[in-house]
């Protein structure tokens, strides 16, 4: 049994049954839609979310806050004393900053706890590959600094690459102008963006047609991974309920690359709100950002 707890959230859209089987802790962003707030209570199904998106709904989220930072945290230190925060990127969420407050305030009142948080600047399973990798080092044995130490020294290779099927989500999150949202929307561009080294969305190509963005997701994992190419001894791929379109770019890494070992999952509502359905995106270990 180790000694540390490897803490996420929902932001990293892992699979229900790997956090469960992983003993991972959770943080929960909460999201509006129809003016109703949602939680960890009462947590729409991802198929009904994205189906309300379709219909027009617009969704908000937010971030959390102290106190639950705070009453999550003092809950995982009765199992241990050392907590491993991966937390949402500070490009995208105020969180990072406020779990940080808080893991300092604790640690000063009680020195024999340690709360250690780190920024992956990482998004999606982006954050979720950051998680898998901390945890497959724990069940190495790795200790709490040797898992820490990993993550922070890498951080810059866990490499984000997705496009988005409607421009108008981007619109409204201010990734992209109006008259881009549109023209785009009119003549079929589909925009193909990373998360760039300072954990923010950023435009990258743009290419005529879904099947062309999909194959240059593929095209840009080549063209990144060089000397990482070793290191994907798995590859993750999330969806805004779009699951065809991802197993297209799951069996294209397969039949280019050899991969065998991919993890899916729907995107969730925090970075769905944002990508809108219709979104892949695809996590790798690569040279850079």
């Amino acid at each position: 049994m180790s000694d540390y707890k490897i803490i996420t959230n929902t932001t990293a859209d892992l699979p229900k049954s790997f956090i469960e089987e992983n003993h991972l802790g959770l943080f929960f962003f909460n999201y509006t839609l129809n003016g109703q707030t949602y939680s960890e209570e009462n947590d729409l199904d991802y198929k009904t979310f994205y189906g309300k998106v379709r219909e027009g709904s617009m969704p908000s989220t937010s971030q959390v806050n102290p106190e639950t930072f705070r009453e999550k945290f003092t809950e995982y230190l009765k199992e241990t004393n050392k907590l491993l925060y991966l937390s949402f990127s500070s490009g995208l969420s105020g969180s990072c900053g406020n779990a940080n407050l808080v893991a300092r305030e604790m640690m000063e009142e009680n020195p024999d706890i340690e709360i250690k948080v780190i920024d992956t600047l990482a998004a999606s399973m982006g954050e979720g590959l950051v998680v898998y990798r901390a945890v497959q080092l724990q069940k190495q044995g790795k200790s709490f600094e040797e898992t820490a130490r990993y993550i922070e020294e890498h951080v810059m290779n866990f490499t984000h690459v997705f496009t988005v099927d409607d421009l108008n989500h981007l619109y409204r999150g201010g990734r992209v102008s109006k008259t881009s949202a549109v023209l785009g929307t009119m003549i079929n561009i589909k925009p193909i963006l990373h998360v760039d080294e300072e954990g923010h969305l950023i435009p990258i190509a743009k290419v005529r047609g879904r099947k062309k963005s999909l194959h240059a997701l593929v095209d840009y994992m080549e063209k990144r991974m060089g000397s990482y190419r070793d290191q994907n001894d798995i590859v993750l791929i999330s969806h805004g309920d779009c699951l065809g379109d991802a197993q297209f770019v799951a069996d294209e890494i397969k039949n280019r690359f050899g991969i065998e070992n991919i993890m899916m999952n729907h995107i969730g509502p925090t970075i769905g709100a944002h990508s809108g359905p219709g979104t892949v995106a695809l996590f790798f270990m690569g040279e850079g950002r």
